[in-house]
């Protein structure tokens, strides 16, 4: 990053760590495929098993119960999807339950038909409304197939925790089984896989400091998979075809393992958050922080400046070197209403700009911040008074 550039968008894509680097390098002077059963090829194939130890150890998993993917898009459309297997046998789902805040990845409902897709409705703080899900798995029809139940452990906008174990406990009364999307959650807050609550997490790498294009689904068991998304040779243990992308997952591996040593640094982050915050309120005293009122990861706030769009808020930022987003990168470049807000119930228009942060922020970057945001503050209040 530039001596006059502030990258806060951490959310987006977190800067590739060091160690994540150093693990691609030396995967990429291994010219072996992993299946080969030569000398060099067992080499590759043992650097891409520590990768996925790595990945595992990060939410107490089982590395023989993770699958490697091209990233968390491609792991959730693998497990959203009404074909299964239990061993052998045929295994149908006959309808998913998504939150209304979900991110697009599991809201779009994956391989189910759209009419096969509930939303759950979410409070104004976010958080997904218990009392909804439960009635809505009270009616579902087990004659027609099993319910599936997939959500986001943490949001990627407002950074609101959901209560993953409340969350499960109901899926599970309702005999459904529960994929959460722990894309935001992991290195933030500590996952656990064998706690019950969740039958499949899905990751990212590049959320972490490891490489784009790595992600993988980690299951609490192997006994039940989704019908594969990509089939072809048996890599993956047949449940994702195609040669390993070996630099990439080295790299999510050791981004992996650098994220697990440091969760204890989280209060640091925290502090850094609300400085952040105390900043916008400082210079903007009508600025709603959304998901303030819950449970948060320590990196992320989304907050709105009234009469200002976000998009204007955002460019305005990035003219004065800051880096931030309104909202999900993963609309190809567009920016517009939240429905994120929208599912929050702040009307159809609502948006707002997100600052996230990471352990490589620096405090010259959060008053490069506070310069711009001082400058903004200033244009609002003349534009104003112009009024």
């Amino acid at each position: 990053m530039a001596a006059n550039r502030a990258y806060l968008d951490y959310n987006a894509s977190a800067p590739l760590t060091d160690s994540a680097r150093a693990a691609m390098i030396d995967a990429l002077t291994v010219a072996a495929n992993p299946s080969s059963v030569h000398t060099e090829g067992r080499a590759a194939k043992r650097m891409l098993e520590e990768a996925r130890a790595d990945v595992a150890a990060l939410v107490n998993g089982r590395a023989e119960h993770v699958v490697f993917t091209s990233g968390a898009t491609e792991a959730a459309t693998m497990l959203l999807t009404p074909d299964w297997t239990m061993g052998r046998a045929p295994l149908r789902f006959s309808r998913l339950y998504v939150s209304a805040a979900d991110h697009p990845c599991i809201l779009k409902g994956g391989r189910f038909a759209a009419d096969h897709v509930s939303q759950i409705a979410v409070t104004v703080d976010g958080l997904v409304d218990l009392d909804d899900l439960a009635a809505r798995l009270a009616m579902h029809d087990r004659a027609a197939g099993l319910p599936l139940v997939a959500m986001h452990l943490v949001n990627n906008e407002t950074g609101v925790i959901q209560p993953a174990a409340e969350i499960g406990r109901i899926a599970k009364q309702a005999g459904a089984v529960t994929v959460f999307d722990a894309v935001q959650a992991a290195g933030r807050i500590p996952l656990d896989i064998s706690d019950g609550y969740a039958d499949y997490l899905i990751l990212s790498s590049h959320k972490m400091g490891g490489p784009k294009g790595a992600g993988a689904v980690v299951s609490a068991a192997d006994l039940m998979m989704p019908a594969p998304l990509v089939t072809g040779g048996g890599q993956e243990k047949g449940h994702r075809a195609g040669t390993e992308n070996l630099p990439a997952m080295a790299g999510f591996g050791a981004a992996a393992r650098e994220a697990l040593a440091n969760l204890d640094r989280m209060p640091q982050i925290a502090a850094a958050r609300d400085r952040i915050e105390d900043l916008v309120r400082t210079h903007v005293h009508d600025v709603a922080v959304h998901g303030a009122g819950a449970p948060r990861v320590a990196n992320t706030s989304f907050f709105s400046i009234p009469g200002m769009k976000a998009e204007t808020v955002q460019i305005a930022f990035d003219l004065a070197g800051v880096a931030l987003s309104a909202g999900s990168a993963c609309s190809s470049g567009r920016v517009g209403p939240s429905h994120v807000l929208q599912a929050m119930g702040f009307g159809g228009q609502a948006s707002a700009v997100r600052v996230s942060i990471g352990h490589g922020s620096k405090a010259a970057e959060i008053d490069l911040f506070m310069a711009a945001l001082a400058g903004i503050a200033k244009r609002r209040k003349s534009n104003a008074e112009a009024a």
